[in-house]
């Protein structure tokens, strides 16, 4: 009978998952980690909007388009975090912001990181580390509840551990939250804990680790009229100025709110009502 040490080794090796292949990334300009097993799927047709049609985040657009280019440079670059109202276009952002360094001639790619396999990302490191690409890691809608464990593995992606971030790396994550946690959870810490300070510490300066924040804030009217207005010239919509006003006013107050996605909620609406194919 062979040693029960032995038994137990073979066992574990039959069911932990196999290394990963090294990826074809010459195969897309964007993947998807999936895990289990792990792998990056290519992306062949990337779901974004144009850089122009992003109105009302100047100032946000330029410093995250600024600090992509020095990444694809390979010049030092800041993680960034894009939080602030839902349906301003921070992840719409990021993805313009890839496509336009790409377009200037940099070899940039984009690797999207769920959430949920954020507790994988030290081997999605491992293999992008041996690429001699340059990757954006993007994750969005980061954010985490009172009992998510999650954000430990966070600080592999921003601060590394031993290894250290790769150089060829940078991580841009979205979030409605600008310290990623619930405010009552904190709150609620900070009440019970022995030392209120340290209690909530961890959790909340892991915002701090990020090097860029960039708030997005919600929209007036005057700007989500000419979100509306540059979809329209963009699809080739004509319609009379009073009457897509009319309309537009009346659909955000239906929807109780503006923003650029209520806006293009709208004019998707708007086309095809009118018979205007949306490519």
């Amino acid at each position: 009978m062979s040693d029960p040490l032995e038994r137990i080794a073979a066992a574990l090796e039959r069911i932990s998952p196999p290394p990963a292949d090294a990826p074809d990334m010459s195969a897309a300009d964007a993947f998807v980690w999936h895990v289990s097993p792990d792998r990056l799927s290519p992306v062949a047709d990337v779901s974004r909007v144009e850089m122009e049609l992003l109105v009302g985040i100047d100032r946000s657009r330029d410093t995250l388009l600024e600090n992509t280019r020095q990444f694809a440079r390979g010049l030092p670059a800041n993680n960034a975090l894009l939080w602030g109202a839902r349906g301003m276009g921070k992840s719409s952002l990021v993805k313009a912001v890839h496509a336009a360094v790409r377009a200037e001639g940099a070899d940039i790619k984009i690797v999207e990181l769920q959430r949920e396999d954020l507790t994988s990302v030290t081997r999605l490191l491992a293999l992008l580390r041996a690429s001699p690409a340059r990757f954006i890691l993007f994750c969005d809608d980061l954010s985490f509840s009172h009992d998510d464990q999650h954000y430990k593995s966070l600080k592999a992606v921003l601060d590394g551990g031993i290894e250290g971030r790769p150089d060829n790396v940078v991580f841009y994550a979205t979030s409605n939250r600008r310290h990623l946690m619930p405010r009552d959870m904190i709150e609620n810490e900070r009440s019970a804990a022995i030392n209120p300070g340290e209690a909530v510490e961890e959790k909340v300066s892991l915002s701090d680790r990020f090097g860029l924040w960039l708030g997005f804030h919600s929209c007036d009217q005057d700007q989500y009229l000419a979100m509306i207005h540059g979809y329209c010239q963009a699809l080739g919509i004509k319609i009379a100025e009073d009457d897509l006003r009319a309309q537009a006013i009346e659909w955000q107050a239906t929807r109780g709110a503006r923003s650029g996605r209520v806006a293009w909620q709208f004019v998707t609406d708007l086309a095809g009502r009118m018979g205007a194919p949306i490519a």
